[in-house]
């Protein structure tokens, strides 16, 4: 039985573009405990996203970290739409919520680095045997 992607489409391309986004607090601080930041943090990151054309399929915290399912388009840079996120909800968070200063490495939320993975509607196995039967031209 085939699989049928879900396609979104621009002028001239079909896609789909989904990553999986993991982003930890600086040093593994837990300050996302609090349910009032943890809301914070999840609306601060729909606006922003919608800036960039992109949409928050899902937004989970843990106490030192964040997993953000996220789909966006060909044109989105998506190093650029990160390092706005991370400074944008830094500096609300901070500025909103005084109190977690003290759980922070000199006042940096963020660690500087994040993990960002790309997911597919088939497994990569999948795909590898889909490209390896389009081998015809030997």
């Amino acid at each position: 039985m085939k699989k049928k992607y879900k396609f979104d489409k621009g002028k001239h391309s079909v896609y789909t573009l989904n990553y999986h986004l993991i982003q930890c607090i600086k040093y593994r601080q837990k300050v996302l405990t609090n349910e009032k930041i943890v809301n914070e943090l999840k609306e601060r990151t729909k606006k922003i996203a919608e800036k960039f054309g992109i949409t928050i399929i899902n937004q989970e915290c843990d106490a030192d970290h964040t997993h953000i399912l996220l789909k966006t388009q060909p044109q989105t840079n998506m190093v650029k739409f990160i390092n706005a996120w991370k400074g944008a909800t830094s500096n609300a968070i901070r500025n909103r919520f005084p109190e977690i200063k003290k759980n922070l490495w000199k006042d940096v939320f963020w660690s500087p680095s994040y993990c960002l993975i790309t997911t597919g509607q088939v497994t990569l196995d999948q795909l590898k045997k889909y490209v390896e039967s389009q081998g015809k031209c030997k």
